[in-house]
């Protein structure tokens, strides 16, 4: 038995979370066009007959200009100085930036294995990999260098096998069905904040929190409470949308997902409640046991 924590870092956006998803099977981690979408710390879990590797998942690194950039920053940070191997995941449909400069600056004093993960490959060419190969290779002296394709799952096989080569653990951490160390609460919650954020696009800050606040099970079906968290009253109409539009699309996206992850038929209770400060956020999550939101 070989095992390890593998952090994934990158500038916002890149596919850290879809990879995640990609490796393990399942939606453990919410995925958006949205900068920033993940705010917190997420594992998800692969196993095999002789390995177990604990994928941890943090939001994009970048120059924070607020006080939840800082936040996030933070909890970026932990997969450099907390796990055993680092991804670097880039897209190679996004050219060399400060962004990047930004990332690989961070990751100069680390003595662990650094491997570059190209990824969304699925639409270039052979020639367009190598390019970006090279405009990375000479600026740090990476392990390996892996081109993937997330949300095709191309060459996934691949990076699982570079990986196992550095695992330096032979113990194992999580049972062979977990998949991931959150909640079903926080899971089903994010699950609507993902709905949130593709459905009313830019009109919507980053900054919106979901919460499920309760959970009836029956032996057919599911009946679950998400509120879902803004500060100010312009965001709450949003949502809400003209005569309830917006957040009954919200809701019948949302319950598909639940539906496949729950495999069971699930009636969602949806409510947009207006929270205003930021500390007010924290409490109300407290309320309901929702500790996994990670502020510091």
């Amino acid at each position: 038995m070989h095992s390890g924590f593998v952090g994934l870092i990158g500038r916002p956006n890149v596919g850290k979370s879809t990879l995640i998803n990609s490796i393990v099977g399942a939606k453990v981690a919410i995925t958006s066009s949205k900068p920033q979408t993940t705010r917190n710390i997420i594992q998800g879990i692969y196993n095999d007959s002789d390995t177990q590797i604990v994928f941890v998942d943090t939001p994009g690194i970048h120059k924070p200009n607020d006080r939840l950039g800082e936040v996030l920053n933070k909890q970026a940070y932990y997969s450099i100085e907390d796990t055993d191997i680092i991804l670097l995941l880039t897209d190679i449909k996004t050219k060399m930036g400060k962004g990047d400069l930004f990332v690989l600056d961070k990751l100069r004093d680390t003595n662990k294995p650094v491997i570059l993960v190209i990824n969304k490959i699925d639409s270039v060419t052979k020639e367009d990999i190598l390019n970006k190969i090279l405009e990375f290779k000479d600026l740090f002296p990476f392990t390996e260098i892996v081109p993937v394709s997330a949300l095709k799952h191309k060459n996934i096989n691949e990076l699982i096998s570079v990986i196992k080569k550095y695992l330096p653990d032979q113990i194992k951490y999580y049972g062979d069905n977990e998949i991931t160390n959150r909640s079903l609460d926080f899971i089903m919650a994010e699950i609507v904040r993902e709905k949130v954020f593709i459905l009313t696009k830019e009109e919507v800050p980053h900054a919106v929190t979901c919460v499920t606040e309760r959970v009836e099970v029956s032996k057919t079906s599911y009946k679950i409470y998400i509120s879902i968290i803004v500060d100010r009253d312009s965001l709450k109409k949003i949502i809400i949308g003209s005569n309830g539009s917006m957040i009954k699309d919200i809701g019948s996206k949302a319950r598909k997902d639940l539906e496949t992850l729950l495999k069971r038929k699930v009636y969602l209770d949806l409510r947009v409640k207006t929270v205003k400060k930021w500390r007010d956020q924290e409490r109300y999550l407290a309320e309901y046991g929702f500790n996994d939101f990670e502020s510091e």
